[in-house]
């Protein structure tokens, strides 16, 4: 089974799946996340959708380069949860499928590509603290091994 953070599911609503995956990036001690500014300004684990015939590990690196400029050396699944949202940018009601990596920085090649999107070092703690999603803070809190 997996679980469930944010939203409640309602019942009127029908939900398109949208596949994501998202890496908990860490490097000599501290977490690279993303700021998206728009449509609600929100720190987030980097990453995103999985396009039609993309790998999820195709899509982490693209979607990490674009969201932070990095380029990254994916060490392992961390897991997956569901998040049900409405998706202003899409104008759609989604049922995101996250897929969590652990993964390391390994190189900069400049500033993020994605428009509205800024990246940030910090500690993990804070990261913790300012991420946006349950789902996000949760697979974070596991890697610090605060929960299972």
């Amino acid at each position: 089974m997996i679980r469930r953070f944010g939203e409640a599911v309602q019942s009127d609503r029908r939900y398109r799946m949208r596949p994501g995956a998202y890496a908990v990036l860490e490097r000599d001690g501290a977490l690279l996340v993303t700021h998206q500014q728009e449509p609600i300004p929100e720190f987030q684990l980097p990453g995103g959708g999985i396009d039609p015939g993309e790998s999820p590990l195709t899509a982490l690196h693209r979607e990490v380069f674009e969201e932070t400029g990095w380029r990254i050396d994916v060490t392992r699944r961390l897991g997956a949860f569901r998040r049900f949202t409405y998706m202003p940018e899409y104008d759609l009601w989604a049922e995101k499928l996250c897929s969590i990596y652990l993964a390391r920085p390994v190189r900069a090649h400049g500033a993020p590509r994605e428009p509205g999107h800024s990246a940030f070092w910090m500690a993990p703690e804070e990261a913790l603290a300012r991420l946006g999603n349950a789902g996000d803070r949760h697979f974070v809190a596991r890697f610090l091994g605060w929960t299972r």
